[in-house]
């Protein structure tokens, strides 16, 4: 399935999401940060991406950590999950936490999160 999503950068150094492989579930996402950002041992921080989504309705963005710095670094979403619904206009920010021992340095550009465009039903809720 496929679906049309519009992406306006907020800031102009960002970078635009975009899928590593034509088989790629989810777009990178990438941090929109002056200079660096040391997160420390079980410290956690909101990290811009200096861009906001027009998602179609009936569409959702689910954004997960990578799996490469989650193994390799202990870095995470402080979330879990982040959702982002499609009336929803600002900025995305993602939450990340150091889950490890050794601080952990975030610079402009680096990949810090992957988003997958996902349809999603709404309930009609019966009691």
């Amino acid at each position: 399935m496929r679906c049309s999503i519009e992406i306006k950068k907020v800031n102009k150094k960002a970078r635009v999401p975009e899928y590593a492989t034509p088989g790629s579930a989810g777009m990178d996402l990438y941090a929109c940060v002056d200079g660096e950002i040391e997160l420390a041992a079980q410290e956690f921080a909101v990290i811009p991406t200096g861009v906001a989504v027009s998602l179609p309705e009936g569409f959702a963005a689910l954004v997960y950590a990578r799996s490469g710095l989650a193994t390799k670094h202990g870095i995470a979403l402080s979330n879990g999950v982040g959702v982002i619904d499609s009336d929803y206009r600002g900025e995305i920010k993602v939450g990340l936490v150091n889950l490890s021992k050794k601080a952990y340095t975030i610079m402009q550009g680096d990949r810090i999160a992957q988003m997958v465009i996902t349809p999603v039903a709404r309930a009609e809720i019966v009691l």
